[in-house]
């Protein structure tokens, strides 16, 4: 590394263009780089969909789930499998150990699917694989509706629009979005869906013995065009076309059935034909007002704000072919804005702390030229930390950008030691009397390889306390390793910027620095003149020192066990997310009331901007969210008021209750989706009751739910809705359906052709093939005797009632069924408010297991981001112990003295006191992110004690200095360098723990708070504390190999190398 030095001062004029060059491609590569909020978290995870129309929950389960899962069980990779049954849907979530690459768990997936296929139930469709999208893919919501000036005044022609709305995002705006590269799916839910029905008259049928197949028959057969092949004429090709397709609903109502004694009977004779909406099991809304709510999903390598700016190009263009008064509202949910205001405010705070660094450069140096020199450490490790995040295809989102602005301080340590010692030393040899004087370039040599050991082991360590981040798995893993990843690049290419760029810059501008000949610079003048005799009383007083700095490590580890413990600091969204349930077997129409009261109440509040509104399940949805249960997104605007987000939560909280009926839980669309991830509830704490039997679960999850009710610091306490729905059970008689030439399996199908209805053909308009279905009236399913009455075509030639076939009986049985780990279970969820997390979930399993016996087979598990938090803690302080052990080898390597070693260590619980006591005094919780910055902490820390010994030795071993003198004069000497250095690395994060709150800041602000502290304390104490211990217990190192001539060895190293 000397032979570096040397090159790069006597090829400076390369180096130094060299770095031009880099900082152009560097700049120009970040204006390029994929832009997101977060890394990518999503967990590898394959979703199963089966529609299995027309079985109940229970069948779904046994029928269709169960297989379903057994088969994928036990499959290479898999850590997890959930499952959802509901009525006529399957859903199964097949979750892969992070880091498996999503295409082969889809391949291992689709292997074991083809497997279970003939297990499954003849009638039940394949099961098929959602697309692959990302737990922060829902990029934007839109809604199509009618403006009020266009709005009809009639129930038919708003129902007559609602269906126009739906064509036209079924049709028009999800073929177009989808079209575009990088979105995965779109889901449309609310309108109207489009069909042709033909509504059967059972009286018609009965007076022209006309059965219900008869009628689907000729619709099937009548509704379809053939080619005759071609003819030719005069030379001329012609194609023969048979065009037999309906075209209007009088087509339809046209076609011909069967001929009675010459005379045709037609549809028309026998049904009533029309164009209406699709029997609905979702709703949507925007604003309160009924609309289309379109869901734009991303894949997961997609960026999000360059899609989005495609999306608007799209948007636009489909806005102006729209009917007039139809419009396109994209200000619902917008990831994008939260991407950019994210973004924006880590820039910011990286800036203003970069602005921080360079007057607290020009300060204690006092010169221009060498301030530009220390600063220029900073744009180019920055550009050299992009162009690797860019060959690792990592983005730019919040976390890289935090790591870089954590590293902005220390970014300029080695430079500034350098440029310190450099500066210094050209000023010692300008006092010389000529004749003893040094060539510039060889001062800047000297110099720069006097320091080289320190900032080479220096960095070292603080990329080994970084190490830890690397191993952590889950959620925390991918979301901290990259902000690892860039501030360990930053820093190690700072380390090269000072042994090349630095000594160049120096050989260039400081020999005829005019301040060379001046005294230091005012600032260091006082500071020095406060810190001798600061300095002389704790030498002369050793036993004092070392037992206040003991007791104040005491009273810190005191606190600790009073500090909350956390999993992430809550995430500002500017947008929330609510879960809105009511009774299971409440109707569509009435959920759908219930929710338009939510989205006015909302909208009360001034800091409300909209809301949109998704009720029960839309057909392409991955969730088997039951009509009952509503999503609603809200959009915030914090200018409309001056309260923050806490005191608006409290003040919604208190509005919402006022609505009867209601279970709502509030939270945040990430955090949302991240607890979803990680538990499966959509709440911090996920309180999983497992055992078979479905009543005795409901009744446990009532116990439990109303401990957790009582327990301080829980709210949105509810259970996963997992309840007995009203049903009515058509049990067949067997001895009645052998009698008239009937199955069991006949008469259901015949039951599921009357009521739920037939798809036998499809009417085309245009491009669009709209549905053409077959059922009876609505007037036949009115009443329990009006479906009892329902006529059966039977084999025998009779038709009989269907009160002749079976017992119809008023019964219950579950909405939907949960699984996890092939078992059932029942959540009970909560989010925490006021309370830290692991303290809320402590009293809840100390409650629980007094409050709640629980039968033989059935047991609690407590999920949800504690564990996730407990996780990570235990691996931290795990991989902690190894890093201090791997600091203190790498110290011993350095100063081939395990004393002097151990007594640079003592800066370890030096920077804990101030670390620990930032955290009491700001939130008083230690998350993840805080614990990253506790390691952080200990780098930083390290770098400031090795400064200071590896002087001591110097001084000893080059200068001949006995103990006492190298202790005063290496503290005197190094008090700027370290001042420097502590006060760069300690308030380039003030801006970032200042705006703490603001979006993007979340998790890097808990480490500025720990470091900002624990650089305070640290470099107080260190000044003072090794000083007199290395006085008490300091040795000079082991003499050391010659140095060849010209060479100067550094502290730690052995000569020559």
């Amino acid at each position: 590394m000397n032979r570096l030095i040397r090159w790069s001062i006597d090829n400076r004029l390369l180096v130094v263009a060299a770095s031009v060059l880099l900082l152009v491609l560097g700049i120009e590569t970040a204006r390029k780089m994929p832009v997101d909020v977060f890394p990518d978290l999503t967990a590898p995870t394959v979703t199963v969909l089966t529609e299995a129309h027309g079985l109940a929950p229970e069948e779904v389960e046994t029928l269709v789930t169960v297989p379903i899962e057994t088969s994928v069980n036990g499959a290479t990779g898999v850590r997890r499998v959930r499952s959802a049954s509901g009525v006529g849907i399957s859903i199964v979530w097949v979750e892969f150990d992070w880091g498996t690459d999503i295409y082969t768990a889809r391949q291992v997936v689709n292997e074991k699917l083809q497997l279970v296929a003939s297990q499954l139930p003849a009638d039940v469709p394949p099961p098929t694989l959602a697309p692959i999208s990302s737990v922060m893919g829902e990029i934007l919501f839109l809604s199509v509706s009618w403006s009020k000036d266009a709005l009809a005044r009639d129930a038919a022609g708003r129902e007559a629009q609602m269906m126009e709305a739906r064509s036209a995002a079924d049709w028009v705006l999800r073929k177009r979005l989808l079209s575009v590269a990088g979105v995965s799916q779109v889901v449309p839910i609310g309108g109207a869906v489009k069909q042709y029905q033909v509504l059967l008259r059972p009286e018609a049928l009965q007076a022209l013995q006309v059965s219900f197949e008869q009628v689907a028959h000729a619709l099937r057969t009548t509704n379809q065009n053939a080619s005759g092949g071609f003819y030719v004429e005069g030379g001329q090709e012609y194609l023969l076309r048979a065009v037999g397709r309906a075209r209007s609903v009088q087509d339809v109502a046209n076609t011909v059935v069967t001929v009675r004694a010459g005379q045709p009977i037609t549809v028309g004779q026998v049904a009533d034909v029309r164009v209406g909406p699709k029997p609905k099991r979702g709703e949507g809304s925007a604003n309160a007002q009924p609309a289309v709510i379109l869901a734009v999903m991303k894949q997961p390598d997609a960026n999000t704000l360059e899609l989005t700016r495609r999306l608007d190009a799209v948007l636009d263009d489909i806005q102006r072919t729209l009917p007039q008064g139809m419009v396109i509202h994209r200000d619902i949910f917008r990831q994008s804005d939260f991407i950019s205001v994210a973004v924006h405010n880590v820039s910011v705070a990286l800036r203003d702390g970069a602005i921080l660094v360079a007057v607290i450069l020009l300060v204690f140096l006092m010169n221009p030229r060498a301030t530009f020199i220390s600063l220029m450490a900073i744009p180019l490790s920055l550009v050299v930390a992009v162009l690797v995040l860019k060959a690792f295809g990592v983005t730019l989102n919040t976390m890289t950008i935090g790591g870089l602005t954590i590293a902005i301080g220390a970014l300029v340590d080695d430079a500034i030691i350098d440029v310190e010692n450099v500066f210094r030393r050209l000023r010692e040899n300008a006092h010389l009397p000529e004749g003893q004087r040094r060539s510039a370039f060889d001062v800047i040599y000297r110099a720069s390889v006097e320091v080289r050991g320190s900032i080479v082991f220096a960095t070292l360590i603080i990329v080994l306390v970084f190490v830890p981040l690397f191993f952590l798995s889950g959620l925390e893993g991918r979301m901290l390793a990259p902000l690892g990843l860039a501030y360990i690049v930053a820093i190690t290419a700072s380390l090269v910027v000072a042994v090349t760029v630095t000594p160049a810059l120096c050989a260039y501008l400081l020999p005829r620095a005019r301040s060379l000949g001046h005294e230091e610079g005012l600032v260091l003048r006082w500071l020095k003149a406060r810190y001798q005799p600061l300095l002389a009383w704790a030498l002369a007083r050793p036993k004092g020192i070392l037992a206040g700095a003991g007791l104040a490590f005491l009273a810190t580890l005191a606190i600790v066990p009073f500090l909350g413990r956390s999993f992430l600091p809550e995430f500002n969204e500017g947008t929330l997310t609510l879960n809105v349930v009511t009774l299971p077997g409440t109707s569509l129409e009435e959920s759908d009331k219930l929710g338009r009261r939510v989205e006015q109440a909302l909208l009360a509040i001034p800091e409300v901007a909209s809301t949109s509104r998704r009720t029960g399940r839309a057909e392409l949805d991955e969730h088997a969210q039951d009509v009952n249960a509503a999503e609603l997104d809200v959009s915030l605007d914090f200018s409309k008021s001056h309260r923050g987000k806490e005191e608006l939560l409290v003040a919604m909280r208190q509005s919402l209750a006022q609505v009867p009926g209601a279970v709502i839980t509030i939270g945040q669309p990430l955090s949302h989706r991240i607890d979803h991830m990680l538990s499966g509830s959509r709440s911090a704490i996920a309180l999983k009751l497992f055992g078979d039997d479905l009543d005795t679960l409901r009744e446990l999850a009532e116990r439990v739910k109303k401990v957790a009710e009582g327990t301080p610091g829980a709210v949105d306490v509810s259970i996963e809705q997992q309840v007995d729905i009203p049903e009515l059970e058509i049990r067949t008689d067997r001895d009645a359906v052998a009698r008239y030439g009937l199955t069991t399996g006949e008469v259901a199908e015949a039951v599921e052709r009357a009521f739920a209805g037939q798809t036998v053909s499809s009417v085309l308009e245009g491009q669009r093939a709209v549905d053409l279905v077959v059922r009876l009236d609505d007037a036949s399913r009115a009443d329990l005797d009006a479906i009892a009455s329902t006529l059966i075509d039977t084999p025998a030639g009779p038709r009989i009632p269907l009160k002749m076939l079976a017992t119809l009986t008023r019964e219950s049985g579950p909405n939907t069924i949960s699984r996890e780990g092939v078992q059932r279970k029942m959540v009970v969820q909560a989010n925490v408010a006021g309370r830290d997390l692991s303290a809320v979930v402590d009293d809840l399993k100390g409650r629980v297991s007094r409050e709640v016996p629980f039968p033989e087979g059935y047991y609690i598990v407590y999920g949800g981001q504690f564990e996730s938090a407990e996780e990570a803690a235990r691996r931290i302080a795990l991989l902690s112990v190894g890093v201090v052990v791997g600091i203190f080898l790498l110290l011993v390597v350095a100063f081939a003295s395990v004393r002097n070693a151990l007594l640079t260590l003592i800066n370890l619980p030096l920077a804990l006191i101030g670390g620990v006591v930032a955290v009491a005094l700001t939130s008083g919780v230690v998350s993840v992110a805080s614990l990253v910055g506790f390691i952080t902490l200990f780098g930083i820390a390290t770098r400031n004690g090795i400064l200071l010994v590896s002087h001591f030795e110097h001084l000893m071993t080059e200068e001949s200095k006995s103990l006492p003198e190298a202790v005063v004069q290496g503290s005197m000497e190094r008090l700027a360098p370290i001042l420097m250095t502590a006060l760069c690395a300690g308030l380039a994060l003030v801006p970032l723990v200042i705006a703490g709150d603001a979006a993007g800041n979340e998790i890097q602000a808990p480490m500025g708070v720990v470091i900002l502290g624990g650089l305070l304390s640290s470099t107080f104490l260190n000044m003072l504390v090794v000083p007199v211990l290395f006085q008490l217990y300091g040795r000079p190192p082991m003499a050391r190999a010659a140095t060849a001539p010209g060479e100067v060895c550094p502290p730690g190293l052995p000569a020559g190398s």
